[in-house]
C-alpha cells in the first residue's frame, strides 16, 4: 500500500541508460512506493538539488535490470504523481536519423511516432478518457532546457520527431531508412510511452535525448552497438547532468503561460457518471479527483 505520509516534491528526474544517479543531491532519503499499477522500476531517491526538492528514479533500475518493454511505465509515472511532481525531466538515449544531428548532440524531441505495443494509459476497466496529444511535451519546460543547454555551449536541437520502437533489438537497415522517409529525427525505445502517461497525470514532461549513434542507415558510419552507445553516453551524461542541475536551480521561476499540461484531463473523461466503475475511480483518484463532482 502507498504510504499515507508521502513528502511533496514538485520536480522529478527520470534517468535512462547511463544515468542511474545524480551527484550533488543533499539530504537524501530513499522511498519505496507501491501503486495501483504495481511497483516502479526502483526506489525513488529524494533530496535537494541546487536548493530544490527533487525525486529521482532510474527507469531501468539501478544496474540496468529492465528491458524497455519490461519497465512499468504506469507505476513510474503514477509514483511521481503521488509525490506531487508537477514537472518531469526525462533523459533518454537515442540514435540519430539525420546527418545534421550528430552523435553526442542533445535533442529535445517535441513529437513522437509510437510503434510500441505496451500499456500506455491509466484508463480502462469501466472508465474511458481521451487526452489531447497533438503537442506531447511541455513547451515551457522544453524551452527552459533548451536555453540552459545553449547557455552551456552544448550542441542542442530545440525540437525533433522521436520514433519509439519496442526493442530490445536495434533497427534493421530497412527500418532505419523507412523512418528517415517518415521525416523522423531520432529513434529510441521509451519516451513516447512516458509522454502519454505524464500527460494523463497532468505532469509537465520533457525528454532530453542524448544522441549516441547514427542508427544503421548511414553506410559510412559504424553500426549501432552496445559498445558505441555506452562510449558516447559516458560523454553525454556529464552534459545532461550539468543541464539538469542548472535547469532545476531556476525551474521555479518558470511561468505557466502557454502550458496546458495541468488541465489535460479537463473534459477528457467520456464515460457517463452513472456508468463509472467505482473501483477504477478510486484507483485513479490522484489523477481525476478534481474533476469528479462531490
Amino acid at each position: 500500500m502507498v504510504k499515507p505520509d508521502l513528502p511533496s516534491v514538485k520536480v522529478g528526474i527520470l534517468g535512462g541508460t547511463g544515468l542511474y544517479q545524480i551527484e550533488g543531491l543533499k539530504n537524501i532519503t530513499t522511498l519505496e512506493l507501491d501503486t495501483p499499477f504495481g511497483r516502479p522500476s526502483d526506489s525513488y531517491i529524494l533530496g535537494e538539488l541546487e536548493g530544490v526538492a527533487v525525486a529521482f528514479l532510474s527507469r531501468h533500475g539501478r544496474g540496468h535490470r529492465l528491458l524497455p518493454a519490461e519497465v512499468n511505465y504506469r507505476a513510474n509515472i503514477f509514483g511521481f504523481k503521488l509525490l506531487g511532481v508537477e514537472r518531469l525531466i526525462s533523459v533518454n538515449s537515442v540514435g540519430s536519423l539525420r546527418e545534421e544531428i550528430r552523435p553526442r548532440d542533445i535533442v529535445l524531441a517535441d513529437q513522437f511516432f509510437d510503434r510500441t505495443h505496451r500499456p500506455n494509459t491509466f484508463f480502462g476497466q469501466g472508465l474511458v478518457g481521451h487526452i489531447s496529444f497533438a503537442e506531447p511535451v511541455c513547451p515551457v519546460l522544453s524551452g527552459h532546457l533548451f536555453e540552459v543547454a545553449r547557455g552551456l555551449g552544448l550542441s542542442v536541437h530545440p525540437r525533433g520527431t522521436y520514433v519509439c520502437i519496442e526493442g530490445p533489438a536495434f533497427s534493421t537497415r530497412a527500418e532505419s531508412r523507412i523512418y528517415r522517409q517518415w521525416q523522423a529525427d531520432v529513434i529510441g525505445m521509451t519516451a513516447a510511452t512516458e509522454a502519454k502517461l505524464a500527460r494523463e497525470a497532468e505532469i509537465c514532461y520533457v525528454t532530453m535525448n542524448l544522441v549516441t549513434d547514427y542508427d544503421v542507415w548511414k553506410d559510412d558510419e559504424e553500426s549501432v552497438s552496445v559498445e558505441l552507445v555506452l562510449e558516447n553516453l559516458r560523454y553525454n551524461i556529464e552534459h545532461a547532468k550539468a543541464v539538469i542541475k542548472q535547469a532545476v536551480s531556476t525551474i521555479n521561476r518558470l511561468q505557466e503561460q502557454g502550458c496546458l499540461c495541468r488541465q489535460a484531463l479537463q473534459n477528457a473523461i467520456v464515460t457517463s457518471p452513472e456508468a463509472w466503475n467505482q473501483e477504477t475511480v478510486e484507483k485513479l483518484a490522484p489523477l481525476i479527483s478534481k474533476y469528479i463532482s462531490k
